[in-house]
C-alpha cells in the first residue's frame, strides 16, 4: 500500500505545511508537463497481484511476516491484513512475446510463494474476497505491522468519527433469494478482504487523458468478465462485492457528509479528463490529508536546479485516493514518467485467467485510446460509472450500456464490439500473434460459456447447498475445490461444476 510514514501523530501545524507541500507539488508538476520533462522510450506494463495466505481448514493464515522472511524476495511485500500479501512483477515492455513471458514469470513467482507459504503451514490462493473470512478476522490486532496500517486505520476512524457499517444487498445464489449483510467493524480491515489485480501502463503525457477516459469506459466490460468475489461473511451478495466492499471499508464519511454529496475516497471520478493535471488537481482540491508527513525537498527548487523532483507528498497524497483508474507519477533511474494504474480487477482464478484479463484491458485500452470519434465523446460519465456498479453487480448476467448499442448483456458487448477492439489494440501494439490469440482466446470462451470465477463460485456452492451443506459448510468446500483447480492452471471457463 505504497511508502512506509512515521508512527507519530500529527499535529495541526503538520497538516498545514503538508496541504502547502502538496500545492507545491502541484504546481510543480503544472510545469514539467508544459516543459516536456517527462522520460518515455517505449510503453512499458506492469503487474501487482495481491494474494490470501490460509490455514489448513480454509480460514485465513495470519503469517504473511513468516512466508516474506522464507521468500527473502523484494518482489514480495506486506498488505494491509497479516493474511495478504502482495506480488510486484518488474515491467517490461509490452510488444512482441512480452506477455507469455510475463506468464511465465508470474507461474514461478506464484510456485515459490506456494512452497514458502508451505512451509509455514500455510496455503496460497488468488481470489477477489477470501470467502472463509468472519468478522473476527477484521479485529485490529489483525493489522500487519507496519506504522502505516496503523496510522491510516487511525486516521480514517478519526475523519468518520464512528464504526464503519457493512451495509449490501445481493441476489442470492441461483434458485434462491436475495440476501442481506449488515455487519459493523471497528477497523479498515474489511479492505484488506479486497484483493486485486493491478495493470499498469506507461504513457505519454500527451497520451494520458486518452488512455485513461478508455480505461474509465472500460472498467463495467472488465468487471463484469472478470468478477471472483461473489461471498462476504457467508452471505452471496454482488458478483464482484470487492467494489461495494472497498467504497465501504475506507470511507471517511459520516452519513451526514455522504447525505450531502461529499465525495467518496474510493471514487470513480465525476468527468472526463483533457490532461493527467485534472486528476491530481482533484485529489488536492476536494479530499483532506490522511497521512500529512513531509519530505524536506523543495521539488520546484529541485526543478530548477536541473534535478527530478519526488513529489513526495503529492505522490503520498494520491495513494490515499482509491480511483478505479488511478494517475501515477513515479521517479525510475531519475527520470519522471506517467502510468494509468486499473484497480478494478479481482484477483485470480487462475494466471492464464488474469493474463487474459490483462491482454484484453491492454488491447481495448489502446484501440479506443486512438479511435478517431472517442466512445467518451459519445457517452456520459455518468453512464460509465453506471457501468461499473452495474458490471459489479451482476458479473456475466449484467447489462451494460455502449454507444450505437444502447443497454446489451455483457458478454454480447465484449464479443462483438470490445473484443475485436482488443485485437486490434494488441497488434498495433506489436504483440505476436502468439500471445494475442492465447490470452484473448479465454475471454472469447469465457463469454461463450458465460462462466468467469463468481459464477464458478456461486453454481458450486448452489450445488452443494441443494444437496443439504449448510453455507459454512457448502463456501469450505468450494474453496478446497478452488485451490485444486487453482493450482492446476486451466482457465476458469474450463472448470467444472459437480451435478
Amino acid at each position: 500500500m505504497g511508502k512506509d510514514v512515521s508512527s507519530d501523530p500529527f499535529s495541526p501545524a503538520d497538516r498545514g505545511r503538508y496541504r502547502r507541500k502538496v500545492q507545491r507539488c502541484l504546481d510543480t508538476l503544472a510545469r514539467m508537463l508544459s516543459d516536456g520533462s517527462f522520460s518515455f522510450p517505449r510503453k512499458h506494463i506492469g503487474l501487482e497481484v495481491e494474494l490470501n495466505l490460509v490455514e489448513e481448514d480454509l480460514g485465513p493464515s495470519m503469517s504473511n511476516t513468516a512466508v516474506l522472511e522464507a521468500l527473502d524476495d523484494p518482489a514480495f511485500t506486506t498488505e494491509l491484513s497479516q493474511h495478504n500479501l502482495e506480488l510486484n512483477v518488474p515491467p517490461r515492455p509490452l510488444a512482441g512475446d512480452s506477455a507469455l513471458e510475463l506468464e511465465a514469470d508470474v507461474r514461478d513467482y506464484l510456485a515459490r510463494a506456494h512452497r514458502c507459504a508451505t512451509e509455514t503451514g500455510a496455503g496460497l490462493t488468488m481470489i477477489g474476497i477470501l470467502p472463509t473470512l468472519r468478522p473476527e478476522h477484521f479485529d485490529q490486532k489483525w493489522l500487519t505491522n507496519n506504522p502505516r496500517y496503523s496510522l491510516l486505520n487511525d486516521q480514517i476512524f478519526a475523519a468518520r468519527g464512528e464504526q464503519t457499517v457493512l451495509a449490501l444487498e445481493g441476489s442470492g445464489l441461483p434458485g434462491g433469494q436475495g440476501e442481506r449483510l449488515r455487519q459493523h467493524a471497528e477497523s479498515i480491515l474489511p479492505e484488506a478482504a479486497c484483493t486485486s489485480v493491478q495493470l499498469h501502463l506507461q504513457v505519454a503525457p500527451e497520451e494520458f487523458a486518452a488512455h485513461w477516459n478508455a480505461a474509465q469506459c472500460l472498467a463495467g466490460a472488465q468487471v463484469a468478465l472478470a468478477a471472483n468475489s461473489p461471498f462476504l461473511l457467508g452471505k452471496a451478495l454482488w458478483h464482484e462485492t470487492r467494489i461495494p466492499l472497498f467504497l465501504q471499508a475506507t470511507d471517511t464519511r459520516p452519513e451526514e457528509l455522504r447525505n450531502q454529496g461529499v465525495r467518496p475516497r474510493v471514487w470513480f471520478g465525476e468527468r472526463w479528463i483533457t490532461s493527467i493535471f485534472d486528476l491530481f488537481e482533484e485529489n488536492v482540491r476536494y479530499f483532506p490529508g490522511l497521512l500529512p508527513e513531509t519530505d524536506p525537498e523543495d521539488p520546484l527548487e529541485a526543478l530548477e536546479s536541473g534535478n527530478t523532483p519526488k513529489l513526495t507528498e503529492l505522490r503520498l497524497h494520491n495513494g490515499t485516493v482509491w480511483r478505479w483508474n488511478r494517475p501515477v507519477y513515479d521517479v525510475v533511474d531519475g527520470k519522471p514518467h506517467l502510468r494509468v494504474e486499473n484497480r478494478v480487477l479481482p484477483a485470480g482464478p487462475t494466471v492464464l485467467d488474469v493474463m487474459a484479463n490483462a491482454a484484453f484491458f491492454y488491447g481495448a485500452q489502446r484501440a479506443l485510446a486512438e479511435d478517431e470519434r472517442p466512445v467518451w465523446t459519445q457517452m456520459s460519465f455518468q453512464a460509465a460509472e453506471d457501468n461499473l456498479y452495474a458490471g459489479a453487480r451482476g458479473g456475466m448476467e449484467s447489462k451494460l450500456y455502449w454507444p450505437g448499442a444502447g443497454w446489451v448483456p455483457a458478454d454480447e458487448l465484449v464479443l462483438r464490439t470490445l473484443l475485436p477492439l482488443a485485437h486490434e489494440g494488441l497488434r498495433r501494439s506489436e504483440v505476436s500473434d502468439a500471445a494475442r490469440e492465447r490470452f484473448l482466446g479465454v475471454i472469447e470462451q469465457r463469454c461463450l460459456t458465460r462462466q468467469n470465477g463468481a459464477v464458478w463460485q456461486r453454481e458450486t456452492v448452489a450445488v452443494a447447498e441443494r444437496r443439504g451443506a449448510d453455507r459454512e459448510t457448502a463456501i469450505a468446500g468450494m474453496l478446497a475445490r478452488y485451490l485444486e483447480l487453482e493450482q492446476a492452471g486451466e482457465p476458469v471457463h474450463t472448470w467444472p461444476i459437480e451435478s
